[in-house]
């Protein structure tokens, strides 16, 4: 079946959509991939996040704890190989879901960052930035009884903390008005910003293929762009381990790692 994707490469003018399981091999996990079970919780919903003093302390505690070993993560071969096909002219683009800028980081030139990026923080009262490092030099500052131990890194860059570690936690506020802080990614219970969405679906509309690497597509805000291409009578793609939820649109279907697909595609049309 994989012979079928690299034939769709050959024609050019591929859009690919990236999701959590190309990440999964730089050490992030991700929500729903096999054996996500075994250590998954349910994220923070901006409506929670908002809600109380209590839950941006257990957010930023956890995220404080977590930050190291997500932002030391290193990109793989998934995303190296997707950097080589961008500069070989064979991509319409790309967009991703993920927030942890390993696709920049492999050298990748221009993307859609769907759900944003934990590397920086925005202010909701006045709307400036600040970039996540930053913010971890403060926190360390001001938290100096919560040491960097984890028991399981998440998908959002955080770890699992008991509550009674949280006590007494400072939370990061904004240091230009001190409002509150908030990662510049879209939140459990958010919409994706409509000029997102429109630069996203640009890139499938100049596509002649979708390809879905890594998602389960369980959230509308990557499964709109497989029903797009459908609808523009696209041939649509999707590597993934595990069902997804675009199975039944897809005219390819490949069951492999993000790595393994991505450089043995990147071979067959000769990039080295």
């Amino acid at each position: 079946m994989l012979e079928r994707v690299i034939d769709l490469f050959r024609a050019g003018d591929v859009a690919v959509l990236t999701g959590a399981g190309v990440s999964t091999e730089s050490g992030i996990p991700d929500y729903r991939g096999p054996g996500t079970l075994k250590r998954a919780r349910t994220p923070i919903r901006f409506a929670d996040y908002m809600a109380t003093h209590a839950n941006r302390a257990r957010y930023w505690a956890r995220s404080m704890v977590g930050w190291e070993r997500f932002s030391q993560a290193q990109p793989n071969a998934a995303h190296r190989a997707l950097a080589e096909l961008e500069a070989s002219g064979v991509l319409a683009g790309l967009i991703t879901q993920n927030v942890d800028r390993l696709h920049h980081r492999a050298g990748h030139q221009s993307l859609v960052e769907l759900h944003g990026a934990l590397a920086e923080a925005r202010c909701l009262s006045c709307g400036s930035f600040e970039s996540r490092a930053s913010i971890q030099l403060r926190l360390l500052r001001d938290n100096p009884q919560l040491h960097a131990r984890y028991d399981a890194l998440a998908p959002d860059g955080d770890a699992a903390l008991p509550d009674e570690a949280i006590d007494g936690f400072i939370i990061p506020t904004c240091e230009h008005c001190g409002g509150v802080l908030k990662p510049n990614v879209v939140f459990f219970g958010e919409n994706v910003p409509k000029e997102r969405v429109e630069r996203s679906y640009g890139i499938v509309d100049r596509a002649r293929t979708l390809l879905v690497v890594g998602s389960s597509l369980t959230v509308f805000s990557g499964l709109r762009f497989v029903r797009r291409a459908k609808e523009r009578g696209m041939q649509v793609a999707i590597i993934n381990l595990g069902q997804t939820r675009g199975d039944n649109l897809a005219d390819v279907r490949v069951e492999a790692t993000a790595g393994t697909a991505l450089q043995t595609i990147k071979n067959a049309l000769s990039l080295h």
